[in-house]
Formats: structure tokens, sequence, C-alpha cells
């Protein structure tokens, strides 16, 4: 009997050897019946058992082989459903992959034992049945990896959302009792350090909301009204003041700088850009903000002096710190780096408004200039 019939003859006794696996995964199994151990099982195997009854050449066949088949661009398949519902009902990537395992194993046993000695025809099924499961097992991966990173990522946006709240009541508190103007030392210099702790969490926490809301497909959005873009950044100075008291930061601007643009977000921008400039330059150092004009554009340059930044990390400085990266870098700039989750940040801000942000940085210069390019207009 060929492969492709002897599965779908066979379907039930497979089916319970799959279930019986299946239930051994412990702890995610411990409460699913026998409709969910089975999920989609039952119809893989029937995909499995049409690939195989379905004609292939040569060079389709060494398509498959490496990963390339085509997807038909319909509905999700019977495997991609199995894992999307494996990661939501807590299975491990290794038990999963186990599952897939343990189905091969079965058919093929079960199969063999039934045929006896096989024929080059059977070698045939055997390799396409290979290839078959390891389709199914690719599908299935893809599509937990995915269900996965989608529910930490939702996580991580609904944490962000609620911390603000308490957050938000230690800030007025702090900023209620400090003006007041009745705390003595030490309590008022206490009471200062809280109001711009919570103030930079308050911008850590912002910063992860927009990045989930980004990966998770809402974008990051803009509201655009009319502003001087030259208030705005002495705002965001005076504020950042506040937490570096000891830093000196100017604002120098020419020419016209008024614009439409999104007040919230080129502030959340700013902040990023010109609190990296005070964390990674050195301590004694005047940090800059340059306004210019053009006909089309404004354009806001932050300036520190400090050691450059190497020609390896530049290419890559707005995309987020990847793991293998995060000894180096904190080793570098110590344990406060943000892993480049604030300029990943005002990177999106700007880009949303049709902008871009260029960097240089070198010990020629004597430091780092980021450059933030702004379109007066939509």
């Amino acid at each position: 009997m060929r492969l492709a019939d002897f599965i779908l003859a066979n379907r039930e006794p497979i089916l319970i050897e799959w279930e019986a696996f299946a239930s051994t995964c412990a702890p995610a199994s411990g409460e699913m019946d026998m409709e969910a151990l089975r999920d989609h099982a039952n119809g893989m195997l029937t995909v499995i058992a049409k690939d195989l009854k379905t004609p292939q050449s040569d060079s389709q066949q060494s398509e498959k082989s490496k990963g390339n088949e085509a997807a038909d661009g319909g509905d999700d398949t019977a495997a991609e459903r199995h894992g999307s519902d494996r990661a939501e009902s807590g299975f491990s990537v290794e038990q999963m992959v186990s599952e897939f395992r343990a189905l091969r194993a079965s058919v093929i046993r079960l199969w063999t034992r039934e045929q006896g000695t096989l024929a080059e025809k059977d070698l045939e099924d055997l390799t396409r049945f290979n290839e078959a499961i390891d389709q199914s097992l690719a599908e299935s991966v893809t599509q937990y990896t995915q269900e996965l990173d989608y529910s930490k990522e939702a996580y991580l946006a609904i944490l962000a959302h609620d911390l603000r709240t308490p957050l938000g009541a230690v800030s007025a508190s702090a900023k209620f009792m400090l003006d007041t103007n009745e705390l003595k030392e030490p309590h008022s210099t206490l009471t200062s350090r809280i109001a711009s702790s919570t103030a930079r969490m308050g911008h850590l926490v912002d910063d992860l909301l927009d990045f989930t809301r980004s990966r998770l497909g809402g974008g990051i959005p803009i509201e655009r009204t009319a502003l001087d873009m030259e208030k705005v950044v002495r705002s965001v100075i005076d504020d950042l003041k506040i937490i570096h008291p000891k830093r000196t930061l100017q604002v120098e601007g020419q020419g016209d700088l008024r614009g439409e643009w999104d007040n919230a977000r080129i502030c959340q921008a700013l902040t990023n850009l010109v609190g990296n400039a005070l964390e990674h330059g050195s301590d004694w150092t005047i940090v800059r903000v340059l306004l210019r004009s053009s006909a089309d554009e404004v354009s806001v340059a932050i300036q520190n002096r400090g050691a450059a930044i190497p020609p390896e990390q530049l290419e890559g400085i707005f995309r987020l710190i990847q793991r293998k990266e995060v000894r180096e870098i904190t080793t570098i700039t110590g344990a406060s780096g943000n892993l480049g989750l604030g300029l990943f940040i005002a990177d999106r801000i700007v880009n949303a408004h049709g902008g871009r942000i260029e960097v240089e940085s070198s010990e020629k210069r004597g430091g780092t200039t980021f450059t933030v390019h702004l379109p007066r207009h939509e």
C-alpha cells in the first residue's frame, strides 16, 4: 500500500498515538481534552496525503527541500493553525517540535510494519513524506513564533499603559511638595530626585508604549499643529535641566523656525536625543542645540563632546540593539544605556513627520552630532 493511502486508511491509529504523545507535554496538556490534544493533526494528515499523491518534478522537489515551496495565498494551513493554537495553549516550541517528531516516527513505524519490505517506490514515498512533515513543521514554528511575539508585545503595551497612572501620581505628588517651598534639606533634594526620576521613567514608559504600538502595526500617530520649533526646543531643555541640574545646555536659533508638527511627539523625540547627548557625552562639556531653517524645512542639531561612536555602531544606530551586542554597549556606555529604544523611537517619530535624522561622530570633530530634518508641512 502506498504511503498516502496508508495514512488515509489508518488515520485513527495515527491520531491516537499523536494524542498520547501530546498528553505528555505538561503542564500545558494537563487540562486539555481529546479534541484539543489532537488539534489540527487530522487536517495535517490530509494535507500530507494529498501532497504525496500530487505529481512532483525534480525542480519542484529541489525547491521544496530548500523550504522554497510557494504558498497558495489562501487561508491559514492546518499546520499554521496548529502552531497558533499551541502558542495560545502554553506549549513550548520544543514540545511542539517534538509532536512532529513523534508523528513522523509513528507513521513510519506503522507503515513499515505493514509493508514488511520496502520497494523503490516506497523509498520515494518516504522521502516525500519527510519533506511534507518538514514543511508542516516550518509552518507551525513560524506561526508559533509570530503568535508568541505578538503576545509579548501586546503584554508590554498593556504594562506600559498601566504604569502611567502610578507614575503620574508619584510625579504630581512630588511636584506639589516642591511647589509649596516648605521643604527643608535634605527633604527638598530628595523630593527633587523623586520628581526627576519619575519624569525619566515616564519618558521610558512612553518609548516602550510607542515601540510596542509600532511593532503591533499601529505605527506612531501624529497630530500636526502650528508650532515654533525654538519654543518647543526651549521647553524640552527646561525639563532636562531639572533632571541634569549640573549640566550646561545652550540653544541657538536662526531664521524662520515655524512649521506644522506634533508638539508632544517632537518633544518626545528631542528629549530622547538631547537626553542621549547628556548621558553619553563628557560630564564637563556643553551640549549645544542649533536650529536652522531653509525654505522647506527646519533642522535641529544636537552636539555633544565626548568619545566618538565606533563606525560599526553608527550604521545601525537607530535600530534596537541585539542581545549579542548588549554586553559590548553597556561596557561602553554603562548600565544606564536603554538598548537603543530612545533613538529607535526618535527615528520613528521623525519618519512619521516625513523627516530624517543624520548622525556624525568622529574624534576629529571631537564628539557627536545628531541632526533632525523636519519638513515644515505634511
